[in-house]
């Protein structure tokens, strides 16, 4: 054969960005923490634990054991006051003090968020082992930063998603209620927006990540409800698999294209009022959602957002997910302080780009003060 037979052509080679898709390794079950000292025993011997204070306290019984029966030898440190570059560089100190070789997570969704990206920055293993059902921080290769009191600063994509997540649903089952709730709204968003940002794909992965996002709607709609409840039934456990697992499969296979939107882009901009830092993450989702889909509605005269918007409302009544600024108990807050929010969800760099229309801040603003407004008296303001 003639080397002009076997040549390869480099103009038709189209590089793409890396997926980290999934964990290495699943650990879930009922009371699973206290059987899982061999999985985690593989990846080092002198883990550094990351939670916050009270977590820590909580959870340290339970884990303490487990690290003596593998002869491992933990350091417990807080991650206060919050996933913030100051907390980051606290930690590294002491990762190194401490000659961690691996690093564990321990919580909610900033807990695992610093756990994560200190092992990343460190070059380590890591474990997650959330506390909740509150979002699906557990599974993704994402670390999102906060200020020192809490505002949203920027996100980082991280190398992989972590070796080991341990869902230990007792675990999760002590947790509030209202985690459960927020972590619905959280997951939930995964349609909404992957539909907006992605859902003309043709690509193969990105087609998948939607599909996955719908099952994912329809399972936390049929049975979200059930869940809030009766934590010890099947819906309980199914949904938890939904909010903590499904939703960062969805992440993982469709990648930065499919993630985030306005409804997100709303969650950064209100995590600037000291006013909502009591707020959980997925509250202000759930919120977002309905802002975006009144975006929809307003900009573009769009009746199935119209349609989406009234369903989500009912369902939102249903398990108690809030559905307006006053729900967020924000009703006193400033227009001052709406329009700075506005501004900063819609500054150049946010998520909120990726909806097929420009978004203004004073659009923006006119959203979030109307996102129960009735669908019949819903103005437009197509261009």
């Amino acid at each position: 054969m003639s080397k002009k037979a076997i040549s390869i052509s480099t103009k038709t080679i189209t590089s793409y960005p890396p997926l980290s898709i999934a964990p290495a390794r699943v650990l879930r079950g009922e009371n699973c923490l206290a059987d899982s000292g061999k999985a985690i025993a593989r990846l080092g011997s002198r883990p550094l634990l990351v939670g916050g204070n009270q977590t820590l306290e909580v959870v340290k019984p339970n884990l303490q054991p487990v690290l003596t029966a593998e002869k491992m030898i933990g350091q417990f440190a807080s991650y206060s006051p919050d996933c913030a570059e100051s907390s980051l560089l606290r930690l590294k100190n002491m990762v190194q003090k401490h000659q961690a070789d691996f690093v564990m997570g321990v919580g909610g969704g900033k807990a695992l968020d610093t756990a994560k990206l200190l092992a990343d920055q460190c070059n380590l293993p890591i474990v997650t082992v959330p506390t909740s059902g509150a979002t699906c921080a557990a599974w993704t290769a994402l670390s999102n930063i906060y200020s020192e009191h809490g505002a949203f600063q920027y996100d980082v994509t991280l190398a992989n998603c972590p070796d080991l997540l341990i869902l230990d649903y007792g675990l999760v089952r002590t947790a509030s209620q209202r985690t459960l709730v927020a972590g619905i709204g959280d997951a939930i968003a995964k349609w909404y927006e992957a539909s907006v940002s992605s859902g003309e794909s043709t690509a193969t992965l990105l087609v998948s990540a939607v599909q996955q996002a719908r099952i994912l709607r329809d399972i936390l709609f049929q049975k979200s409800a059930i869940a809030i409840q009766n934590s010890q039934s099947d819906e309980w456990r199914e949904v938890v698999d939904a909010t903590v697992l499904l939703a960062g499969v969805i992440g993982g296979i469709g990648g930065a294209d499919c993630r985030t939107v306005a409804a997100h882009a709303v969650h950064n901009g209100l995590t600037h009022l000291t006013e909502a830092h009591d707020v959980l993450h997925g509250e202000k989702v759930a919120y977002g959602i309905l802002v975006q889909l009144r975006l929809e509605e307003m900009i573009q005269g769009n009746k199935l957002a119209s349609s989406s918007r009234k369903q989500l409302l009912k369902f939102y009544t249903e398990i108690g997910l809030p559905k307006t600024l006053e729900d967020l108990g924000l009703e006193n807050i400033s227009l001052v302080q709406l329009r700075q929010t506005a501004a900063i969800a819609t500054q150049p760099k946010s998520d909120i780009h990726r909806l097929p229309f420009t978004v203004s801040p004073e659009q923006l603003v006119a959203a979030m003060v109307s996102t129960t407004v009735s669908i019949e008296k819903a103005p437009s303001l197509r261009n």
